[in-house]
Formats: structure tokens, sequence, C-alpha cells
């Protein structure tokens, strides 16, 4: 069993940056992939990035490529999602997840935090 727990939720201006967190309960965080995905009012809830247990592969979405950043922390149970040149269309709830394998598929993923607010104004 995981538990995980986003922080990092905030109001930026468009250009701007942030950097989400999410820390995880259990012994066993590290031989899970993480992942971050996010939901925007009235749409589906889509892939941002993923990670693998390791830390050696990642996966971007094309809309974050070259602006955000995956990372983790396996001493600290912490996975982080680094936000560089935010725009409008970022905003959106964002979840962290863990998986038994690094994946991009929504359905994959076995644990979900509660998720962190971001906006984005223009």
């Amino acid at each position: 069993q995981v538990q995980l727990v986003e922080s990092g939720r905030g109001l930026v201006q468009a250009g701007g940056s942030l950097r989400l967190s999410c820390a995880a309960s259990g012994r066993t965080f590290s031989s899970y992939a993480m992942g971050w995905f996010r939901q925007a009012p009235g749409k589906e809830r889509e892939f941002v990035a993923a990670i693998s247990w390791r830390g050696y592969t990642t996966y971007y979405a094309d809309s974050v490529k070259g602006r955000f950043t995956i990372s983790r922390d396996n001493a600290k149970n912490t996975v982080y999602l680094q936000m560089n040149s935010l725009k409008p269309e970022d905003t959106a709830l964002y979840y962290c997840a863990a998986s038994k394998a690094v994946t991009t598929i929504r359905n994959d993923y076995d644990y979900w935090g509660q998720g962190t607010q971001v906006t984005v104004s223009s």
C-alpha cells in the first residue's frame, strides 16, 4: 500500500515557475514508478510526466516537454515536478500516482494522491 500526498499548489503568472512535491508513505516507494497527471475543469485527466523507480527513464507529454522536469529522491520518498515557463493552459488539478512500471497510461497506475491546484494567470 502506498499513500501519496501532493503539495506545492499555487497561483503564478504566465512565464513563472512552480515546483510540486509528492510525499509517499510506505517502505516500498523506491520500487514504484511515479507519474504526474493533471485535470482541468471539464476535461479528462491527462498524463504529464513519469519516472522509473531508479529515475533512469522519464516520459513527458508533448505539451510540457522542455518546460517540466520530473525527478525523485527515494531517500526522502518524494517525487517532484518542476514546472517552468508556465502557461495559462497548464492550469489544472495536478495528481501524482504510483505504478509498478513506468508508463504514460492512466489506468496502469495503482495509487493516487488527492491532487494539488495549479493556476496560471495570463
